[in-house]
């Protein structure tokens, strides 16, 4: 198989542009109401002007969290539904990492972070599923500490709190 040769028939497809402009609109529908309901949850204000979503042909979506040029990616091969999904995931990771990261890793260290970091997108499921009718299904790895995070965002929904709680059951 050449892959240069199916990459260029991709890009000459027809079906990109279709694909952004569904997956705009549809996150249009949306915005308001994410973003209005992170700021809530995270106890924050979006520490962002814009986030950039960039198309990828492979599974994996990568993110960068400066300030100045947050940015995403999204697979081209995913269905809309599930890529609001990432796009809320995402965004919340990048939330997570201008307001939190810092503090939270000095007392728990790098892994830890990005562990409960990963973890904290089960808040995705209770409190988002409704926007894009998919779950976030996290990491293997992640499934005690997504349980965990589970179990007290139900009993207090606070997230400094549960921040709080999050860094003691991983010390």
């Amino acid at each position: 198989m050449n892959l240069k040769n199916t990459e260029k028939k991709m890009h000459t497809s027809g079906f990109i542009e279709p694909f952004i402009k569904a997956l705009q609109k549809s996150w249009d529908k949306i915005n308001d109401e994410y973003f209005k309901r992170l700021d809530k949850i995270m106890k924050t204000k979006i520490c962002f002007k814009e986030v950039t979503a960039y198309i990828t042909t492979v599974t994996r979506c990568p993110y960068e969290h400066n300030r100045e040029n947050p940015w995403f990616m999204v697979s081209f091969f995913r269905d809309v539904l599930h890529i609001l999904a990432v796009c809320g995931h995402e965004i919340m990771h990048i939330q997570f990492h201008n307001t939190y990261w810092k503090e939270i890793e000095k007392k728990i260290g790098k892994e830890k972070t990005a562990d409960l970091k990963e973890a904290l997108t089960v808040l995705l499921n209770l409190e988002f599923r409704d926007l894009w009718f998919v779950d976030d299904l996290g990491y293997e790895s992640h499934k005690e500490l997504r349980k965990f995070i589970e179990k007290e965002w139900k009993k207090e929904k606070d997230f400094e709190v549960l921040l709080k709680k999050c860094v003691n059951f991983l010390l």
